[in-house]
């Protein structure tokens, strides 16, 4: 069995994180990270916990949100802030600003411009190393 192209679910899931899909990129990422060996892994669950509790705060299911965020963020501490090609330096800081919000019990939801976004500086740049993939 031939493992997916990692390029295209890795930017498929960024595309869809940056267009608030937040579901899609998870299920694009979770795509990978069935699949992914060694630390790999544990960057792509960072990636798809961030995405799963943006998808709650935007559903305004606020309860696990502050949860993903937290496992998130922790499980990509160990990584560079630019990592296989991809730069999260706008989304670690938001979501950081974005847990301790949570913990205000927020009346009002996100605005649109409020969702932060990942950047890729070259696509040429978008792949693991050939010992994690």
């Amino acid at each position: 069995m031939t493992k997916p192209d990692f390029k295209t679910y890795f930017l498929e899931g960024i595309h869809n994180f940056n267009s608030r899909k937040f579901w899609e990129a998870h299920e694009s990422w979770e795509t990978l990270w069935l699949e992914a060996e060694s630390d790999l892994e544990q960057f792509l669950q960072g990636l798809i916990q961030i995405a799963a509790a943006y998808h709650h705060i935007q559903r305004g299911t606020y309860r696990g949100a502050p949860r993903l965020l937290a496992a998130g963020l922790g499980r990509l501490e160990a990584f560079p802030l630019v990592y296989c090609g991809l730069d999260r330096t706008t989304v670690v800081a938001a979501a950081r600003g974005h847990r301790d919000w949570l913990e205000t019990a927020p009346k009002e939801p996100l605005a649109a411009g409020e969702y932060p976004k990942l950047r890729v500086p070259d696509e040429a740049e978008v792949a693991p190393t050939p010992l994690q993939w």
